[in-house]
């Protein structure tokens, strides 16, 4: 009879001992699976971020060379010519508000501090 206790001791303790094992390979194996997924999402997540910006330099670069009509345009595609700052733009839409429409492109010389310069710059995105 003692010598099946003693068995029975080894025989638990073996468990025992096999189940720790068991649970530090789950362990290890639920760390490493957890540290791939979060890899995982940040290189996404990256990648993400980086078509974002690609998008956003061509969308600024398709409207650096967008047509801009003197006449309709609004503020915003105003402030996209050369030298046509916020001041400006909103001196364009004021002239066109109480002068009317540009006649001609050489017309928006005539809002104050336009000169043939920014409509050199310009000429190929201009029109009325």
């Amino acid at each position: 009879m003692l010598n099946f206790k003693w068995h029975l001791a080894i025989s638990t303790k073996s468990r025992k001992k096999n189940m720790k094992n068991q649970l530090k390979v789950l362990s290890k194996a639920l760390f490493t699976a957890s540290l791939a997924i979060l890899l995982s999402i940040s290189t996404v997540v990256t990648h993400a971020k980086d078509i974002s910006a690609t998008q956003a330099v061509q969308t600024a670069a398709v409207e650096q060379q967008a047509i801009v009509n003197i006449n309709k345009s609004t503020f915003e595609q105003l402030v996209t010519l050369k030298g046509i700052g916020e001041t400006k733009a909103q001196a364009i839409i004021v002239y066109r508000q109480q002068i009317g429409a540009f006649k001609s492109i050489s017309d928006l010389t005539k809002v104050s501090g336009i000169g043939e310069k920014v409509i050199d710059q310009n000429k190929t995105r201009l029109s009325i």
